[in-house]
């Protein structure tokens, strides 16, 4: 795990391009403590800091084979390079190192671009071949790892994060307003544009590739699903179930390939608690697992994680998250995530990242991606109850379904039924609507756009963030159960677009942390997309065939347990005690110079907050939209780097 940057194409900066690379690399120096690495040759230039993780002795990069033509730089993991070495070894290569990297390089000398498809892994990276004067540039499946470029003056400038490219003389943080309003809307900008204007973001999946003065696209890898004419029920579910439990117990094998120690997170939900199940055995001397302990009962899941601790055994250790805590490093939130974002959640996984490189760790498993996989997301569930609904709209009884869901929303039990519908978006939405799964969502965050300025409500005009990502969507989209659609549009878009981002690979690698996604497997994926909706969704319970397979190895309450998603305090952690950046950010000096949102609406609503904590879902995203939009700004685009509080380092974190 590391990062990255780089150029191809001619580079005309003071004092050439070496002094360029290095402040590059200095831009993600937090990415890559354990060392770095330039390669600089007329047209094409690489830079490299590396978290040492595989071959520890030996894996520096950039890396080239031995004559010299070609060179690799490469963020991420490839966690079957034992198998592809062994292969490439039967075909005659020989390797100097014991590094992932080697193999990735050779796997390219063999395969060409074809190398991808034989990759199991979180990677993104660039390869110069220099007898074709070509580089390739490519990212993993599902965008575990960022990979972001811009053209400047002729030259393709390539790099982890987008501050990297900032680095480069003439490029500039500008923002996007689309990708502000699709941020408002979606939670996420579409993919390949970012907040910054200019500045694209590589797609999951997809490669490109620099010949000829010539810049070509390819997607090597479609997310997709089967037919709605070609689901069947399984003829034997216990097989399986079987297959299933091999396949998540191999993947989290592969996953605990390091030659440094490898923990989990553990949430104390079923998805984290069935990794570290199945890690445990793995990890010599035991498996270390970390937590977040929240003060506010609504949000904290504190027994559960000690139940699964003590019944596996794990060496555990948590941090305790007040609001204080989530206040003081939220500007470093914005400052790695290099986006606004609406909730408070990634706040405290920065911390997190921070109590395991305390712990002296630098790689952690998680349990993302099985929401998304085995349909564990309230979303899913929430839409199939509307399509009941949607085929007996005059029924009294199917509203109260809405309460079912959403047991930790204590305010939904005293709704009526009609409220409740309407809440919901009951019957509101033709079912044959691409977007039925998500427009409640995408409506209700969308209410926060009342805050915007006139100047920017105007530079909108007839723009719609979700009839553009409707224009995303692939042909056979409509072929597909309506489950599956629901599956598409949060793996394909919200996942890597804000969990594996703003959550996931910045928040760990803010502080030197590779975090590992076993559900996320290739083989996983494929494996889920091909069962019934049933067996992920059966009736309201989410998850079906992971519960089962949970069984004989977790507590029957961690089983059994509802969904609870991770969330964290929101507007309420910017009251207790109220920060010094606040009243500086968002009062109407700054939100006029800002130029985004309206002065004397943001006034009301800073009053609105201060007075009593806001609980509406469109005051909470609103709230922290802008106030993070507000940082954003400050930290991207003001002629200092950053305000003072946007220079503190995040403090090491408090243990519970």
């Amino acid at each position: 795990m590391c990062g990255f940057a780089g150029f191809v194409g001619e580079v005309d900066v003071p004092g050439g391009p070496e002094p360029l690379l290095s402040a590059m690399a200095d831009a993600i120096a937090h990415r890559g403590p354990d060392g770095r690495g330039i390669h600089s040759n007329p047209g094409v230039g690489l830079a490299h800091v590396r978290l040492s993780i595989v071959g520890l002795g030996d894996g520096q990069q950039p890396m080239s084979t031995p004559d010299g033509d070609l060179v690799i730089a490469f963020n991420g993991e490839i966690f079957n390079y034992v198998e592809l070495r062994e292969d490439l070894k039967a075909r005659g290569y020989r390797f100097r190192t014991g590094s992932d990297t080697e193999v990735l390089l050779q796997l390219y000398a063999q395969y060409g671009d074809e190398c991808l498809g034989r990759l199991n892994g979180d990677f993104a990276f660039a390869i110069w071949d220099g007898r074709r004067r070509r580089m390739l540039i490519a990212r993993d499946r599902v965008g575990v790892r960022p990979l972001f470029y811009t053209q400047h003056r002729g030259a393709l400038i390539f790099a982890s994060e987008a501050k990297a490219l900032l680095a480069v003389p003439g490029v500039e943080a500008e923002l996007d307003p689309i990708a502000l309003d699709q941020i408002f809307t979606l939670w996420a900008p579409i993919a390949p544009r970012t907040v910054f204007k200019g500045i694209s973001e590589l797609e999951p999946g997809a490669a490109l590739v620099v010949e000829d003065g010539r810049v070509e696209f390819k997607q090597y890898y479609h997310l997709t699903y089967p037919d709605l004419a070609d689901l069947r029920p399984p003829e034997h579910p216990g097989a399986q179930e079987e297959e299933l439990l091999a396949l998540l117990r191999d993947a989290v094998q592969l996953r605990m390939r390091a030659d440094v120690p490898v923990g989990s997170y553990l949430s104390g939900g079923l998805d984290s608690s069935l990794i570290v199940a199945l890690a445990s055995p793995m990890a010599a001397g035991g498996l270390n697992t970390f937590s977040v302990n929240f003060e506010s009962a609504e949000h904290d899941e504190r027994s559960f994680q000690r139940q699964v601790a003590e019944a596996l055994g794990t060496h555990h250790r948590a941090i305790a998250c007040g609001p204080s805590q989530i206040s003081e490093v939220f500007p470093q939130v914005v400052r790695f995530a290099e986006r606004p974002v609406l909730r408070t959640a990634p706040a405290p996984l920065l911390s997190l990242s921070g109590l395991v490189r305390q712990s002296g760790m630098k790689v952690v498993l998680t349990g993302e991606g099985a929401d998304e996989v085995f349909a564990g997301y309230d979303i899913f569930r929430e839409a199939k109850v509307r399509r009941f609904c949607a085929r007996h709209p005059g029924s009294r009884v199917r509203p109260h379904l809405f309460r079912k869901l959403y047991p930790y929303l204590p305010g939904l039990k005293q709704q009526t039924p009609e409220y409740l519908a309407a809440f919901f978006g009951a019957g509101g939405d033709g079912t044959d609507d691409p977007l039925f799964s998500h427009r409640p969502r995408f409506r209700s965050t969308a209410a926060a756009k009342i805050f915007y300025a006139s100047d920017l409500r105007e530079s909108l005009t007839g723009y719609d963030a979700a009839e553009e990502l409707t224009s995303c969507l692939p042909a056979d989209f409509g072929r597909w159960h309506a489950l599956h659609q629901a599956q598409y549009l949060e793996t394909r878009f919200l996942l890597p677009g804000y969990i594996l981002s703003s959550q996931g690979d910045r928040m760990a690698m803010a502080n030197g942390v590779e975090g590992r996604f076993p559900f996320l497997d290739p083989r996983l994926i494929e494996f889920a997309n091909r069962l019934p909706p049933g067996a992920k969704l059966k009736g309201l319970e989410e998850k079906h065939i992971l519960r089962r397979i949970a069984g004989d190895l977790l507590p029957t309450e961690v089983v059994r347990r509802p969904k609870q998603p991770y969330r964290a305090p929101d507007t309420s952690s910017f009251f207790e005690p109220e920060p010094d950046y606040l009243n500086e950010l968002l009062g109407p000096e700054k939100i006029r110079e800002g130029g985004l949102f309206n002065p004397a609406a943001v006034a009301k609503l800073y009053q609105k907050c201060q007075a009593k904590p806001v609980s509406g879902f469109r005051d909470n995203v609103a709230f922290v939209g802008i106030l993070s939009t507000q940082l954003w700004l400050a930290s991207f685009q003001s002629s200092r780097s950053t305000t003072s509080i946007l220079r503190q380092e995040a403090s090491l974190p408090k243990l519970a």
